[in-house]
């Protein structure tokens, strides 16, 4: 007899753990055995402690008995202790004849007091437990062979219960996951995880040329291009073009990062380097070994952390902060920055060396006053963002907008008609887009923006818009400079306009990003020779 069942426990395993879902190998498993034992049902019930319940999880033979219903049943506190306690003392219980149920597990009885039937708990190796009915056959008992043959199936029911909670849990992270995702996407106010490059096929059409001509390659490749003119989304373009698409791309902005700590978020630190030091710690360069580095404006790196750096690119070989055993990396690097670094070259600020090795691949992003014929794709795209994101209708700007945006300077470039944007469907509320006042213009018949405004001075009316106080103090310090032409220091200077100290003027200036060569219109072209801006170096 238990030779024959050998055979049909092996059957019982294969079926266990050929499917995935419990409910699949319970009826395929309960036909094999009611050919060998006096069922009229197999239940496979889960606890759930959580709740308070025991779901039904599977059923064979026959539709489910009123002891469940379809779904399960609630059990009390008491209940739940018996449950727990069983599945660490107990074993199979059987009703043989008169022999009566263990009294704190008569819940667990068919309504059908009649019917024999066979109970065990299931011991997952996860921790979860489950609860395995065979329920005999009207008119027939089960035997004490049949309760043996009962203890080897919990295993094998066990191990297949065990993958149906692995399987629902990996179901319920991966919903999880998906609302984050959803969550995250209406935040950024977009539909997808991909890069929008808006104007690649018109005034940006000559830099993604570029983008595509560099990315098979592995030479380094510096971008420029003034704050907010969408440098991060150039070196993700790069990277996903690249051979190194399917390995990490990791971006640093080197000027958030306090000198002190530099070295080690780049390179890594070994425990106990210093103090503060309680693990080791991998730089952005190890985490992004076999990917890309962004490095977003390098041109605030000290001069010590360009050698390192220079040593990195010249050999793939680095060592972490208290660290002596050399470490290899294979990354591609991508810079960006605002600032003019030839002349820093020039002024000692910043390492020839490492320009020349840097500045392999050059590519120059224009600033959004010079990609006007992009405005209104522009303009619709961060009007549908703004929309996504804060949960109102879509609503497109009119021709009037338009013009509206396209006489304003930018000074901010594309993160600030983002900006813009979103304070116009913000004030609209729903109804309109408000473009005008989210600019901040005064609402004069022509529709048009004053030239006071966009100077930095107020305008005389009540109707115009407040801006957040870093925005009209950085475009009150823009006017400024506008006026004295980028001058900073002496009697014609923007300090002195201001009348405030000229190192608080830099202080601020650097705060706001506001760099002072952009005001420099009218300088002679002796200035202009001595200190030649990016695009007019002979790069290839």
């Amino acid at each position: 007899m238990m030779d024959k069942f050998n055979e049909i426990l092996l059957d019982v395993w294969r079926e266990a753990c050929r499917h995935i879902e419990i409910s699949e190998s319970t009826v395929t498993i309960a036909q094999m055995l009611v050919r060998h034992l006096p069922l009229s049902q197999v239940i496979v019930m889960r606890v759930n402690p959580e709740r308070s319940r025991l779901d039904a999880a599977a059923f064979g033979l026959s539709a489910p008995p009123p002891l469940l219903g379809e779904t399960g049943r609630e059990c009390s506190s008491a209940q739940m202790k018996a449950l727990q306690n069983w599945r660490i003392n107990g074993g199979v219980r059987h009703r043989l004849g008169d022999r009566p149920f263990a009294p704190d597990l008569n819940f667990l009885l068919p309504m059908n007091r009649e019917a024999d039937f066979l109970a065990g708990p299931l011991r997952c190796p996860s921790g979860a437990l489950g609860i395995l009915l065979l329920i005999a056959a009207p008119g027939r008992d089960f035997q004490e062979r049949h309760a043996l043959m009962m203890e080897i199936l919990l295993e094998p029911f066990a191990i297949a219960l065990d993958n149906d909670h692995r399987l629902r849990e990996m179901a319920a992270l991966r919903e999880a996951a998906e609302a984050d995702k959803r969550s995250l996407l209406n935040r950024l106010g977009r539909r997808d995880l991909g890069d929008t490059i808006i104007g690649a096929d018109t005034t940006l059409r000559s830099v993604m040329e570029r983008v595509d001509r560099v990315a098979a390659s592995n030479v380094p490749v510096l971008i420029f291009g003034e704050t907010g003119t969408g440098k991060e989304l150039v070196a993700r373009a790069i990277h996903k073009r690249s051979p190194r698409a399917s390995g990490p791309i990791m971006r640093v902005n080197c000027g958030a990062i306090p000198p002190e700590l530099i070295d080690s978020q780049l390179f890594g630190h070994e425990r106990g380097a210093f103090t503060g030091a309680v693990e080791t710690y991998r730089g952005w360069f190890e985490r992004a070994d076999e990917g890309t580095l962004f490095l977003d404006e390098i041109g605030e790196l000290p001069l010590n952390v360009q050698v390192r750096l220079l040593r990195i690119l010249q050999d793939g070989w680095l060592e972490r902060v208290g660290g002596r055993q050399p470490i290899k990396v294979d990354v591609r690097l991508v810079a960006a920055t605002h600032r003019d670094l030839a002349s820093m070259v020039g002024e000692g600020r910043f390492r020839e060396d490492l320009w020349y090795r840097i500045a392999v691949f050059p590519i120059f992003l224009p600033p959004l006053r010079d990609r006007f014929e992009d405005m209104p794709v522009m303009a619709n795209y961060f009007a549908e963002r703004s929309a996504i994101r804060f949960g109102l209708p879509a609503l497109l700007p009119t021709q009037e907008d338009i013009e509206l945006l396209t006489s304003y300077s930018w000074p901010g470039n594309i993160r600030e008609l983002g900006a813009i944007m979103d304070r116009a469907a913000l004030i609209g509320n729903g109804r309109r887009l408000d473009v005008a006042k989210a600019l901040g213009v005064m609402n004069l018949t022509a529709g048009k923006p004053s030239k006071a405004f966009f100077e930095g001075e107020t305008p005389p009316t009540s109707d115009f818009a407040f801006l957040p106080l870093d925005e009209a103090v950085r475009r009150h310090i823009e006017a400024a400079l506008v006026r004295t032409n980028g001058r900073i220091e002496g009697r014609n200077g923007a300090a002195a306009l201001l009348r405030i100290n000229p190192h608080t003027l830099r202080a601020r200036m650097r705060k706001l990003r506001i760099d002072w060569r952009r005001f420099r219109f009218s300088s002679p072209a002796s200035e202009t020779e001595k200190n030649p801006p990016p695009s007019a170096l002979q790069w290839p």
